[in-house]
């Protein structure tokens, strides 16, 4: 294995590569960084794309369906952090380099056998499937092309792929991978679904409208989009849905950059660089995030609010906002890019025109008004909710309810910066109905979820970011455990896992234990379907009858035993 010297700095080459039509100065070592895997890039999901309540850190990139592929270091360096979670990346490995950037590959099957061997005696160590560890530079070195890995699709509820990073090794602030020239085939400009216009303050209107109104536009014999010439004045702003596709894939990606332009000059724009995970949470004011609580669809605001601190802004002018003025002509022009340059514009006519607004924004008036700079505190029919200062991002009239054991705290269709505290009164409850008691949150179904219970005497209470129903439901119902894989006493000699299957219903899974003749073994737990395995090459056998046990507990403590006996041959 060759030995190097872990060097933390940046590298900033003056490197010029191409980008389409574009040719960029590149501060990233290009071409430093190899593909992870051993076939030719074709990506499901890009860099700084908007999911839920997060931007996208790195590259998804196909596996061809499937699970096993074999996953290679992207560059010389050493394993710096191992870590294993049911939620989350699953099984991911970082791998620290000498030029000061740290690559992640996640949602892996399994290590190679150095990795593996080492991480598992972790985890019986510590009797834990999941775990993290950080070894030294000296522990775990990694050659590039090494094969350090198997993709898969632990983490959730995750299709097979491998998701890829590079990180600054300092302050740990993904970066987009494309950036080091990673080559991917994309000859299709991005597409623009839906263009929606917004007014602020008194008297602003687009076509009369005072609400965010979705405008229409048409395709050009040049590819280009037209929007129908609005009526507006005042304070506006636009925003649009969009998604891009690559060569070779279906899927629906994000962009690269979203500018926009006023009579030729540009007064905003966004570019998928680079971004810390802290400031991640500002995507939902970027997005238009009541259009996304309503219809599931992701309109990208081509300004800025008050409260957005996001780094990922490299151009504006007032915000990106427009102030119309009466009798005044404007040009807006919308640019959504991908990284490779390919482009797709809407043109917007706008006359400005002061006329009296004929649909106006209706807020509804509560006796709950959220001063959001200050902290709030309401009760209600032995239920209260406190909000800390700067829970919400703005002022607005909370809708608060209690009814026959239904807490509404207002809709969710707000973004909330930060948690409040959710309490309710549980006196009425006997000692022993308090144990199996829990506060749930309802969905739009109607279904229920545990939400995390903190139970101190006569109240329980909650830490949430959620807004909308919630209740208090009891579980007296232990949960399900069943062998999956064999029966008991059965004869295992020849088989490679043991496998039990695992649910419950009620408040959900909290943990689990599986031992074999009184020691812990090392079962790993499928969420997507419940089922836990053991491996038999974990542990050499000297004797043929074996004792298996495992126990499961759900989250207000009803728990389930189940014992088995099983024979393998010495």
């Amino acid at each position: 294995m060759k030995k190097f010297t872990i060097i933390f700095i940046l590298l900033y080459n003056a490197i010029v590569f191409s980008q389409g039509d574009a040719t960029l100065i590149s501060e990233y070592p290009v071409n430093y960084f190899k593909n992870p895997l051993n076939i030719p890039l074709i990506l499901s999901g890009t860099f700084g794309e908007l999911r839920t309540n997060h931007f996208h850190a790195g590259l998804d990139i196909k596996t061809l369906q499937k699970e096993g592929l074999e996953v290679v270091a992207a560059a010389e360096g050493y394993v710096s952090r191992i870590k294993i979670s049911h939620w989350g990346y699953g099984k991911a490995i970082y791998i620290t380099h000498p030029n000061g950037y740290t690559t992640v590959y996640a949602h892996l099957k399994k290590f190679n056998k150095r990795i593996e061997s080492y991480i598992k005696k972790r985890q019986y160590k510590k009797e834990s499937f999941e775990i993290q560890v950080f070894p030294s530079s000296t522990t775990l070195p990694i050659t590039k092309n090494e094969i350090i890995a198997f993709s898969g699709s632990t983490g959730g509820f995750v299709g097979p792929h491998l998701h890829f990073e590079i990180r600054n090794t300092k302050t740990e602030e993904p970066i987009n991978p494309m950036l080091f020239g990673m080559q991917v085939n994309d000859s299709k400009k991005p597409r623009i679904n839906t263009l929606i216009g917004y007014s602020f303050g008194e008297n602003s209107q687009i076509n009369g409208i005072e609400k965010p109104t979705q405008l229409i536009f048409r395709k050009l014999k040049n590819g280009e989009l037209l929007a129908t010439k609005i009526k507006a004045f005042g304070k506006i702003g636009f925003g649009i849905n969009a998604y891009d596709q690559l060569d070779g894939a279906y899927n629906k990606n994000g962009l690269y950059s979203l500018a926009m332009l006023v009579n030729g000059k540009k007064i905003f724009e966004f570019e998928a660089s680079s971004f810390s995970f802290s400031e991640s949470k500002f995507i939902n004011l970027l997005i238009d995030y009541e259009r996304f609580a309503n219809l599931n669809q992701r309109v990208q605001k081509c300004f800025i609010e008050p409260e957005n601190n996001l780094s990922l802004y490299t151009k504006s002018i007032n915000n990106g906002y427009l102030t119309i003025e009466d009798g005044l002509s404007y040009t807006v022009e919308i640019i959504a890019k991908d990284f490779k340059g390919n482009k797709q514009k809407i043109t917007i006519p706008i006359i400005g025109e002061k006329n009296s607004v004929l649909v106006k924004k209706v807020e509804k008036v509560t006796p709950y008004k959220i001063a959001h700079k200050q902290f709030n505190k309401f009760n209600k029919n032995g239920v209260t909710i406190a909000f800390p200062k700067n829970t919400f991002y703005k002022d607005f009239y909370l809708d608060f309810s209690v009814n026959d054991s239904i807490v509404k705290v207002h809709t969710p269709t707000i973004p909330l910066n930060k948690k409040y505290t959710l309490t309710f009164n549980v006196s009425k409850y006997t000692e022993n109905e308090k144990k199996q008691v829990y506060i749930a949150y309802i969905n739009k179904k109607g279904g229920t979820s545990y939400e995390p219970t903190v139970k101190k005497d006569a109240t329980f209470y909650s830490s949430t970011k959620k807004l909308g129903k919630f209740t208090l439901k009891r579980d007296s119902i232990k949960p399900k455990v069943r062998l999956h894989n064999f029966k008991n006493e059965q004869w295992l000699t020849h088989f490679k896992t043991l496998k039990v299957k695992i649910s419950d219903k009620e408040s959900g899974v909290k943990s689990y234990r599986g031992e074999i003749d009184g020691e812990w073994i090392l079962m790993e737990y499928n969420v997507k379907n419940g089922i836990l395995t053991y491996n038999f090459s974990d542990k050499t056998f000297t004797t043929a009858k074996h004792n298996l046990k495992i126990t499961v507990i759900d989250n207000v403590g009803n728990t389930n035993i189940i014992k088995a006996t099983f024979f393998r041959k010495k």
